[in-house]
């Protein structure tokens, strides 16, 4: 939408040539993969990332490491025993309770096994954060406040 309101601008100005076009494509085309935001999956046992280039999988059954990355924006980094890793909005997992689900799972399986060895405090104020935000969602909805 962006790149057609650009070219839209352009031409009412009077100034849109060929190169310029060009520009305002690649233009486009940039902000649309900086923008992207990656798609998350999960099923039992894993969780899966997947940007413009690359999935990452990470298995929340064999979590090792759970933990907050501060930027500018609070992010999720999740390690497996195996080597897989995957950082996410903690965000996706408050407005999806099915993800939160599959995801709590598997880090509680992690933890009777003792692998999960940094990180235990992080779940534990996600799942407080997730919690909260579906009883506002089930009070909003039934009317309560």
């Amino acid at each position: 939408m962006l790149l057609v309101l650009l070219l839209l601008v352009d031409v009412f100005a009077g100034g849109l040539t060929v190169p310029r076009s060009g520009l305002w494509t690649g233009l486009g085309a940039l902000l649309f993969v900086v923008l992207l935001p990656p798609r998350v999956t999960a099923g039992p046992g894993w969780l899966a990332t997947r940007g413009l280039l690359r999935t990452r999988w990470v298995r929340t059954d064999a979590l090792v490491a759970v933990r907050w990355v501060d930027g500018v924006s609070r992010r999720l980094l999740l390690r497996d025993a195996h080597g897989g890793h995957v950082e996410l909005d903690p965000d996706v997992l408050t407005r999806h309770p099915d993800l939160w689900h599959l995801f709590d799972e598997g880090a509680r399986v992690s933890a009777e096994r003792g692998l999960l060895l940094c990180g235990a405090t992080a779940v534990r104020e996600l799942s407080r954060r997730v919690e909260g935000e579906t009883a506002r969602t089930v009070f909003r909805i039934s009317g309560l406040r």
